[in-house]
């Protein structure tokens, strides 16, 4: 039997808990994205940090979403969905598409991309994808989406989340 064969079947192999395994995590700064759709004629979106680029060739991206989210079997019906990467000056934004119950569209303004996604204007970059590929993630759906068209629309900074708080990117010099 294999080393990590034996690890894997020892009961006292560590495991995090959820808190400690959050914590670790939000150590890692990420971007800060809305997923869009179109759902029955319904534009749809989610807020999501969990994005990254998966291959140049064929050109392919991936997120990864709750499995309690509601917004999520809307996205998931479409097929298609669009990025929207979202700039330093739209944490507001993304608070509106992380809140529930909410009309998050009727406070945006967007137009359909190439893919029939919504694409949300004002974001710094955009990628309009259709479905490659669902995987099992646990507590989450890992999406993987092959890029149909994309655009950079702002050479504004990220918005960036970090240790369960918005911010934005300043380099070693201490600018922008």
């Amino acid at each position: 039997m294999s080393e990590s064969s034996q690890a894997s079947e020892n009961e006292d192999v560590y495991r995090p808990d959820a808190a400690e395994f959050r914590t670790v995590l939000g150590q890692f700064a990420t971007g800060v994205t809305i997923i869009t759709a179109i759902d029955e004629d319904e534009p749809v979106g989610v807020a999501a940090n969990s994005f990254t680029s998966v291959s140049l060739d064929p050109p392919l991206v991936l997120f990864c979403v709750a499995r309690t989210s509601t917004t999520w079997p809307r996205i998931e019906r479409a097929r298609k969905f669009a990025v929207n990467v979202l700039g330093e000056h739209q944490e507001a934004l993304c608070r509106l598409f992380a809140t529930k119950d909410v009309d998050r569209f009727a406070q945006v303004d967007w137009h359909l991309g190439v893919g029939g996604s919504p694409v949300l204007h004002d974001c710094i970059a955009y990628l309009d994808c259709e479905f490659w590929a669902e995987y099992d993630g646990g507590d989450h759906i890992i999406v993987v989406g092959r890029v149909l068209d994309l655009g950079v629309e702002h050479h504004n900074g990220p918005l960036v989340f970090h240790q369960g708080k918005y911010g934005r990117f300043v380099t070693a010099e201490g600018t922008p």
